[in-house]
């Protein structure tokens, strides 16, 4: 290849008419791609006679500027005028995009369900701190000083203070709403409570519990009994069915447990 044919190419890149991004992009490809006229003239200078190699090499390298110059000067041009466009085109007025704001975690899921179910048959929410003092947490309890639950292995106590602990049941909101409002009452209490204890597969230091608290005339075991048959056909479908079993709770006279039937295989 010749000199004079250099410099026919770098007429050429002069005068490559460049109009918008799509034609300036046509440009690189042609000129200065990977594969472009340029790159493939750097493989020919070994065939090129000694005496006009030195000389072939620099006007290669000249054109080879002259496209990249020319590249870079339009990109930024393009790229000021897309910017321009841009800010004159903003609609401020516009609603603004909504935000996926993610999904909720199965315990809220659940306890929302809950706590739905109860308020359709009269109850408030009652929420109360999870650092709590002896008193609210076991004292007004009715839990002496000497009861198992007070034992390091059920409860967490804070530094070195023997009556602050993370609460170990909901059971002391209930004595906070009792010490504020007068009778009638009808509340349940949701919320995260702590025991310490091993962690393993079925249980864990940290859960939720929703306790609830029913305060008038006339109130008697049974309308217990039919508030918690309510919850668990609501909650776990109208098959369920449930028992009721003797146990002894130190904050309560009657006490007893409940089972429910699988709500699996009935």
């Amino acid at each position: 290849m010749e000199l004079s044919e250099l410099e026919n190419i770098a007429k050429e890149i002069d005068t490559y008419s460049i109009e918008n991004p799509e034609t300036l992009e046509a440009f690189r490809i042609h000129y200065i791609g990977s594969k472009g006229l340029i790159k493939g003239l750097f493989k020919e200078i070994k065939n090129v006679s000694p005496d006009e190699r030195k000389a072939f090499g620099q006007k290669l390298n000249g054109l080879k500027n002259l496209a990249e110059d020319r590249y870079k000067t339009l990109q930024n041009s393009f790229s000021q005028k897309n910017k321009k466009a841009s800010k004159k085109t903003e609609d401020w007025t516009r609603p603004a995009e909504e935000v996926n704001l993610g999904s909720r975690h199965p315990v809220s899921l659940v306890m929302n369900q809950m706590v739905e179910i109860f308020r359709t048959i009269g109850f408030g929410i009652s929420e109360g701190p999870e650092i709590e003092d002896d008193w609210h947490n076991f004292t007004a309890l009715n839990i002496p000083k000497d009861h198992p639950a007070r034992d390091m292995q059920d409860t967490f106590f804070l530094s070195k203070d023997p009556d602050t602990v993370l609460r170990t049941h909901t059971s002391s909101v209930q004595v906070r709403v009792m010490e504020k409002e007068d009778p009638p009452i009808r509340t349940i209490s949701p919320g995260r409570v702590y025991r310490n204890e091993t962690i393993s597969a079925r249980a864990h230091c940290i859960f939720h519990q929703v306790e609830g608290l029913y305060i008038d005339k006339s109130v008697s075991f049974a309308d217990l009994k039919q508030t918690l048959y309510y919850f668990a056909t609501q909650m776990f479908g109208e098959k369920t069915k449930i028992r009721f079993r003797p146990s002894y709770f130190p904050f309560t006279e009657p006490s007893a447990e409940m089972d429910i039937s699988c709500f699996f295989c009935d």
